[in-house]
């Protein structure tokens, strides 16, 4: 998993990771219940890396398997725990 991004200087409510050695549309299907896009705001419809991951020097295999998320004033901790285990069972079902 890798964080694109500064690891500091950074939106509070936007997180971009990606997936080493998955696609991104692949795991956003195995996640139906989450609010999530792949890669860069520019290029979220996109199968190839966009401007801003290939400007941020991702490598290929964590770019095309770079989702974004984003929270908002009344997203919970409950929310997260509960969306930290939904990405992780996708991971865990795409890796087999």
């Amino acid at each position: 998993i890798r964080l694109n991004g500064h690891p500091r200087e950074r939106l509070p409510n936007t997180l971009s990771i990606g997936f080493e050695n998955i696609e991104a549309n692949r795991l956003i299907a195995q996640m139906p219940h989450l609010a999530v896009s792949a890669g860069a705001a520019c290029h979220a419809d996109a199968v190839t890396v966009s401007q801003t991951l290939a400007a941020m020097q991702v490598p290929l295999s964590a770019a095309m398997g770079t989702i974004r998320f984003s929270t908002g004033k009344y997203t919970t901790a409950e929310e997260i725990d509960a969306a930290l285990e939904i990405i992780a069972s996708a991971v865990r079902v795409l890796r087999k």
